[in-house]
């Protein structure tokens, strides 16, 4: 009888229910730091998305870091160039999304890009992002691309994703959790 009993935990335990993604809220803050100089790289790719879906309609929530985000827009240091905050189903495999801002022209934004994020000991976040200029026509002129990876992000902790002239300030939280106090001062000050 014993060994029925945990042979069925054993099984519920195996079940892929158990392995079900996490529902996290994602924020993130691009700002240019205007004391760095611009690093244009190539033209953003056609396929910039890299096969990820854009953020739904019904997925998109208020951004709750609007203090800091505030604060590096009065800072002359520093411009804020997106604030976003959606969420997202997060497992062990990596979920990726595509978001963008602006007028789409022949397939591309003025800020497009893709975050993929995965679920283990810790959160692993990758960035790949371009920040576009276009022309009279319609078409890209310049890109700035930032790309960065962190593979040990904590859950409700701001993070801040350093790309030179490009900056990445991060908030993942599991849905449900408190949003968390204020943010360590000295972290925004860096």
């Amino acid at each position: 009888m014993r060994a029925i009993r945990n042979l069925s935990l054993l099984l519920a335990l195996c079940s892929p229910a158990a392995f079900a993604d996490t529902q996290y809220l994602i924020e993130m803050i691009l700002v240019r730091q205007n004391a760095v100089p611009a690093i244009t790289s190539q033209f953003a790719p056609e396929n910039w998305s890299d096969g990820a879906q854009p953020v739904a309609d019904y997925d998109i929530r208020q951004p709750v870091l609007n203090e800091q985000a505030e604060r590096l827009a009065a800072d002359s240091q520093y411009t804020v160039l997106l604030h976003k905050a959606w969420q997202q189903n997060v497992g062990a495999e990596s979920s990726k999304v595509a978001f963008s801002d602006g007028q789409e022209q022949f397939g591309h934004f003025p800020i497009e890009g893709n975050l993929s994020v995965s679920e283990g000991r810790f959160i692993g976040v990758e960035a790949n992002l371009w920040v576009n200029q276009f022309d009279a026509n319609g078409g890209v002129i310049q890109s700035e691309q930032f790309k960065q990876s962190n593979s040990n992000v904590k859950n409700a902790e701001l993070t801040y994703l350093d790309g030179g002239h490009l900056a990445l300030v991060l908030k993942i939280r599991k849905a449900g959790t408190p949003a968390n106090a204020a943010p360590d001062p000295a972290l925004m000050e860096q």
